[in-house]
């Protein structure tokens, strides 16, 4: 074979590589800008579920407390008054085994006293604290609306009766899932309808964001934190939740 022969071969063969390095290189360009361009048109939406559920959980402290100037009928006093409080509770279908009771508290109101004070009308002030905790929220419910027996009976509770009395709704984790994927749907159909108003197409997933779950009072659509606030004195709640997400859009 001629020396012209085999450099013409070799010029070829290195046409033929250049040939398909353009070729590659315009590919791997061309998914560089279809991606490009495919990242700047994306939609952002979000997807609302709200679910209505009801409390399983009440939490009731009842507080009273007596003043006077001997503990030791103060302490017969507490104790008289505890009695009444359990019975009145236990009148009202509240078991033993959902009571706790607190330590009684004393107060010396002349303990911290400086010269030229105002004397407090009694020395001592003896409080003590019984809550309710149970699941039978309904139970709860109706015996807080009847404190005004335990007035009847000479105690007066701390505070205004009903409150520090809260409803918890504890089974979050377990609708978490379907009202996750609910709220995704939502976000898809709302992504949808987009698309098709701008004659595009949805794609993939850009981002996502779960979002924050709420829990607030039945009649209360924004706002609030979860588990506390005002939805505490609701014994109905709703779950809120909204999630974002961004999609691709696609000709």
């Amino acid at each position: 074979m001629t020396l012209n022969s085999l450099l013409d071969r070799g010029n070829v063969v290195l046409g033929a590589l250049l040939a398909l390095g353009l070729i590659i290189g315009g590919w791997v360009l061309g998914a560089e800008i279809k991606a490009t361009r495919l990242g700047d048109r994306y939609v952002t939406v979000k997807g609302l579920v709200e679910r209505k559920v009801k409390s399983d959980l009440a939490l009731w402290p009842l507080t009273y407390k007596e003043a006077g100037d001997e503990l030791s009928s103060l302490y017969a006093k507490t104790e008289a008054d505890k009695k009444t409080v359990l019975q009145f509770l236990d009148e009202q279908g509240i078991q033993s085994s959902e009571i706790e009771l607190g330590i009684i508290r004393v107060v010396d109101t002349q303990a911290n006293e400086y010269g030229g004070g105002t004397r407090a009308p009694h020395r001592y002030i003896v409080e003590q604290q019984i809550t309710v905790r149970t699941a039978r929220v309904d139970q709860v419910a109706s015996a807080a609306q009847k404190t005004m027996l335990l007035l009847q009976k000479g105690i007066a509770l701390a505070g205004n009766p009903g409150q520090g009395l809260s409803y918890k709704f504890t089974g979050l984790n377990a609708i978490k899932p379907d009202m996750i994927t609910e709220a995704t749907r939502n976000a898809r159909a709302a992504a949808d309808r987009f698309a098709a108003d701008s004659g595009s197409k949805v794609g993939s997933i850009r981002t996502a964001n779960q979002g924050v779950f709420s829990i607030l009072p039945a009649d209360q659509s924004d706002g609030g934190e979860p588990g506390f606030g005002p939805a505490d004195s609701s014994l109905m709640k709703t779950v809120r939740v909204v999630t974002s997400v961004e999609y691709y859009l696609e000709k």
